[in-house]
């Protein structure tokens, strides 16, 4: 089994407990207006590795990230679009006893074959675009219901998650959508970790690159106290 990858970072520090292997998998089915990652959308680009190639990168680091308490952390793009490699890379890391999180906007439904990847990660990075439904869909494209589904389900089973908002002005800011995604929070006893993640246009190269508009023009980026404010009223 192959996979398509978009990218790889050997010394990831943020996605995830202690030093991570990064592995970006090419495909996104989301339209996110603030994506850094614009080049990643196309399920026909990146590159393919076979199961083998992945594995020998991942050995050539463990010694780095175990002993860190860290592991492998798969994003994207959209790993989860990619779910027959998942179905065969996961069961070999667990294996190896390497701690293994996916981040992922949990935008599916919970299929079979979900689920047992599900069972198999330790971690969900979990992406709620934005707890008002219709903002998600004019930022991202698509409803929130399935990410919210998803954050129930890994709830259910007890599966560790970190929750991550990014914060646009105007747009993901508002006190009563962020009092809302309080609310939610509070019924989830399985979120280890809330990160607030400042929009920044850092990636909007890309989109030019591509011969493309970028979405968010003229949206300021969030500064250190539109930050703050967010996790006052998100009582972090």
């Amino acid at each position: 089994m192959n996979a398509r990858v978009h990218s790889f970072e050997s010394f990831g520090t943020v996605d995830g407990p202690g030093i991570r292997f990064v592995m970006f998998l090419q495909g996104c089915a989301l339209k996110c207006k603030y994506c850094h990652n614009r080049d990643t959308w196309d399920r026909r680009c990146g590159t393919e590795y076979s199961l083998e190639d992945i594995l020998t990168k991942i050995e050539k680091y463990k010694n780095y990230f175990k002993p860190s308490g860290g592991g492998v952390t798969i994003s994207g793009g959209e790993p989860l679009l990619q779910l027959d490699f998942l179905l065969e890379l996961l069961p070999i890391l667990k294996e190896d006893g390497i701690h293994v999180a996916i981040d992922t906007s949990g935008s599916f439904n919970l299929t079979e074959d979900i689920k047992k990847v599900i069972d198999l990660a330790d971690l969900f990075l979990l992406d709620i675009k934005c707890i008002n439904d219709e903002i998600c869909k004019e930022l991202t494209g698509v409803s929130n219901k399935q990410e919210i589904a998803f954050a129930e389900y890994l709830n259910s089973i007890d599966k560790p998650m970190w929750i991550r908002q990014v914060l646009v002005p105007g747009i993901t800011d508002h006190e009563e959508d962020l009092l809302k995604l309080k609310e939610f929070l509070t019924r989830l006893s399985n979120v280890e970790k809330v990160e607030v993640l400042p929009y920044h246009d850092m990636g909007r190269f890309k989109w030019e690159q591509l011969g493309l508009k970028y979405e968010l023009d003229g949206v300021p980026a969030a500064t250190s106290e539109d930050v703050e404010r967010a996790k006052k009223i998100l009582g972090l």
